[in-house]
């Protein structure tokens, strides 16, 4: 599981006061890096294996300007070429949205899925949690874990893309 937090931007609320809609998928896609990174280390585009299938986010309860969200990330699923992430926005102890992607590892020339196999794949499983809400979840053990890789992380205001 990886897990980032971080700060809601006044620009991330909209006229009812509390964060908008349009943000929770930005915040979901930008705590995907550390995911990304195990198929692109450095990120690099002209590299990217992977193809977005399907996105879905649930709102569950308002998310607030100037309180920290954590967001969790974690394999629901790995099948033979795609994989589904699930992520959660949690603040204050309450789970605000939670969302489902469906990544597919694609071969960009051939136009076609590739099939996710070997190293790949072991570091895939050791990711892969087949719940669809943290709460099922030994959460502090997870975060405790997390933190050992480095994928535990936190950032300030304005880090997150708009």
């Amino acid at each position: 599981m990886y897990f980032k937090t971080l700060e809601p931007a006044f620009y991330d609320t909209d006229a009812l006061g509390h964060v908008n809609n349009t943000r929770l998928p930005a915040w979901f896609e930008w705590a995907r890096n550390d995911l990304f990174r195990v198929f692109v280390p450095d990120l690099d585009l002209r590299k990217w294996p992977l193809i977005m299938a399907r996105i879905e986010v649930d709102f569950l309860a308002e998310l607030q300007y100037g309180q920290p969200v954590e967001i969790r990330t974690w394999l629901s699923r790995l099948g033979g070429s795609s994989f589904t992430v699930t992520q959660e926005a949690w603040q204050s102890g309450v789970c605000g949205a939670r969302g489902h992607c469906v990544l597919v590892q694609f071969d960009h020339h051939a136009k076609q899925s590739l099939p996710i196999e070997g190293e790949l794949r072991a570091t895939l499983v050791s990711h892969v949690h087949e719940h669809t809400d943290s709460a099922e979840l030994d959460v502090p053990a997870l975060r405790e874990a997390a933190r050992a890789l480095g994928t535990h992380s936190a950032t300030s205001e304005g880090s997150v893309p708009a």
